[in-house]
C-alpha cells in the first residue's frame, strides 16, 4: 500500500516518521500533516531553531521529538532529510524492517497533482548546480513560462508542487539528496560534472557517483551529459530511461550530432533541430554567459539543452543568459585595492570547485580551509603551484591542505591561522593583503564545506567581503 502512495491517496492510516527538522524535513511534515497521515518528526538536536520549528508542527497535530536517540518509532515509512547519512542508525533500522525510506525528492514526486502538474527540468552535479538552475529557470521566464526554480536552491520542493500552478519547475538536485528515490520520471535531467566530494556523507567515491547516475533514472525526453567528462557519458549509457529518451551532449568544443557546444565564440544546438546532421541552430554568443569564463559557458549549454528539451525558443536562450542575474559567492568581484583584485567564490566548498577558480587567475593569493569532506588536496596544489603567490589557511581540516603545499609547493609562504571564531576573517584578508602585489588576485575558494566555522559558506563569503570593504575605505 505505501508504495502506491500519492498526493491523492488517503494517509489517515499512515504512521510517517520524519528525520530532521530543518527546511526539509519542515516542509514534509507540514504536507503530509495537511494531507491528514500520522506525523512524527525526530531532530537529535533540541535548539532553539528546532524548538521554534516544532511548536509550529505540534500546532497542526504532528509529534516533535527533540533531542532523539532512542530509534524508530512504530512507523509505515521513514521519510529522510538530505543530511542524513545512507549509513545513519535509523535508515539502516528501516532498512531491515522492511520500512520504505523517502528522501524529500521521492515524497515531493508523490505529492504532486494527479493532473496537470509541472513537469520537472533537474540539475546535479559536483558543481555548477546552482548557476545551471538559476540559468535554466531564467530561459524559462524567457519563454513566458510560469516556472520557478527549488529543491537544493533554497525553495522547498515540496512547498512548490503543494501549490504548483506553473508551467515546469527548474530543480536543483544534491547527491544527498538522491539515494532514496523510487518513483520520481523527469522531463529531462543533467549531471554536469563528477569529482571528489561528499566522501565522508557516503562513504566511498563510488557510493557518490552511484547516487549521482541516479538522477537519469526514468528520464522520458532528454538525458543530458557533459561530452568532456566521461563519467556522465556513462552514467547516462547506464541509465534505465523511458522509451524514446534521447542522450543529449554539451561540450565546450565543436558540437557533433545531438549535441550543443561552441564554434568560435557562438553557442550552437546540434540536437534539438530537425536538420541536426547538416545544420546547427545558434543560441547565443559566448560574452551572453556572465560571469565569462569556460565552467559558466558549460553551464549555460547545459541549462540550454533541458530548455531546449522543453521546446524553449534560440532567442529566449539568449534573452535568458543576457538577463541572468548570477547568485551570490560564485567567482564574484567583491573589490579593487592597491591594484589587488578581491573575489569571492566561497561556494568553492571541493577540490574540483576551487581548481576551477585558480585557473581563473595568473597570479593568487589563496584562501583555503575548513571541513575537507574526505577530500584529498594533493593534485589540486600540484596543479596549482604555478599560480600561487601566497596561501592563507583557516578551518579544522587546514593542516591537511599544509601538508600538501609542503610536498608539492614547499618555496610558496603559507600561513596557518588557528583562530576558529568568524571574526578571523578580518586578519585573513589582512594576512593575504600582505602577501599580495599589484596586479594579484585574493581568492577565496576554500575547497572545503564552512560548517565548522560558519552558518554556510554564504556567511563565509559576506565576512570576507566585509572585510575587504574594510579593507578598501581604510585605503581610500
Amino acid at each position: 500500500m505505501i508504495q502506491a502512495m500519492q498526493r491523492g491517496s488517503d494517509w489517515s492510516a499512515v504512521r510517517v516518521t520524519v528525520a530532521g527538522i530543518g527546511v526539509a524535513g519542515f516542509a514534509a511534515a507540514d504536507a503530509l500533516a495537511q494531507l491528514g497521515a500520522q506525523v512524527t518528526v525526530l531532530d537529535a538536536a533540541d535548539g532553539k531553531a528546532q524548538r521554534k520549528s516544532a511548536d509550529v508542527l505540534e500546532v497542526i497535530g504532528v509529534t516533535v521529538l527533540l533531542g532523539h536517540s532512542e530509534g524508530l518509532p512504530p512507523t509505515d515509512v521513514l521519510v529522510v532529510s538530505p543530511g542524513l547519512r545512507p549509513s545513519d542508525e535509523l535508515i539502516q533500522e528501516a532498512v531491515a524492517r522492511d520500512i520504505p525510506v523517502w528522501g524529500e525528492l521521492e515524497l515531493a514526486w508523490r505529492l504532486r497533482a494527479a493532473v496537470g502538474a509541472a513537469p520537472w527540468l533537474v540539475v546535479t552535479g559536483t558543481n555548477g548546480k546552482t548557476t545551471t538552475t538559476l540559468m535554466l529557470e531564467s530561459m524559462l521566464t524567457a519563454a513566458g513560462l510560469r516556472t520557478v526554480s527549488a529543491g537544493n536552491i533554497g525553495n522547498s520542493l515540496i512547498d512548490v508542487v503543494m501549490h504548483d500552478e506553473l508551467d515546469v519547475i527548474a530543480v536543483e538536485v544534491g547527491a544527498p539528496q538522491l539515494p532514496f528515490i523510487s518513483s520520481i520520471s523527469p522531463h529531462a535531467a543533467v549531471c554536469l560534472n563528477v569529482a571528489d566530494d561528499h566522501i565522508d556523507h557516503f562513504g566511498s567515491l563510488d557510493a557518490y557517483i552511484a547516487a549521482k547516475a541516479r538522477i537519469y533514472e526514468r528520464t522520458q525526453v532528454a538525458a543530458v551529459f557533459n561530452a568532456d567528462d566521461p563519467l556522465t557519458l556513462r552514467m547516462v549509457q547506464e541509465a534505465e530511461v523511458e522509451e524514446g529518451c534521447r542522450a543529449i551532449g554539451f561540450t565546450l568544443g565543436i558540437p557533433d550530432v545531438s549535441m550543443l557546444g561552441v564554434v568560435e565564440d557562438l553557442m550552437v544546438d546540434r540536437a534539438f533541430i530537425d536538420n541536426r546532421r547538416d545544420a546547427a541552430q545558434e543560441l547565443a554568443v559566448t560574452s551572453d554567459v556572465q560571469p565569462h569564463a569556460p565552467h559558466n559557458i558549460a553551464n549555460a549549454l547545459a541549462a540550454a539543452a533541458l530548455a531546449r528539451s522543453f521546446g524553449v525558443s534560440a532567442s529566449a536562450v539568449r534573452a535568458g543568459l543576457q538577463s541572468f542575474q548570477p547568485a551570490g559567492h560564485r567567482i564574484s568581484t567583491v573589490a579593487t585595492v592597491d591594484g589587488v583584485t578581491y573575489i569571492d567564490d566561497s561556494k568553492a566548498t571541493n577540490t574540483h570547485a576551487a581548481s576551477t577558480s585558480l585557473r581563473a587567475y595568473q597570479s593568487i593569493v589563496w584562501i583555503a580551509g575548513g571541513m575537507a569532506k574526505g577530500q584529498n588536496f594533493d593534485e589540486l596544489v600540484a596543479e596549482s603551484v604555478s599560480r600561487l603567490r601566497g596561501v592563507v589557511l583557516i578551518g579544522v581540516d587546514r593542516e591537511l591542505i599544509a601538508q600538501a603545499l609542503r610536498r608539492h609547493a614547499p618555496q610558496v609562504p603559507v600561513k596557518v591561522l588557528d583562530r576558529t571564531e568568524t571574526e578571523v576573517m578580518v586578519e585573513v584578508v589582512a594576512t593575504a593583503r600582505a602577501f599580495a602585489q599589484e596586479g594579484d588576485t585574493v581568492l577565496l575558494a576554500p575547497g572545503c564545506a564552512s560548517w565548522d566555522m560558519f552558518r554556510d559558506y554564504g556567511q563565509r563569503g559576506d565576512l570576507f567581503a566585509e572585510a575587504v570593504r574594510s579593507l578598501s575605505e581604510a585605503s581610500s
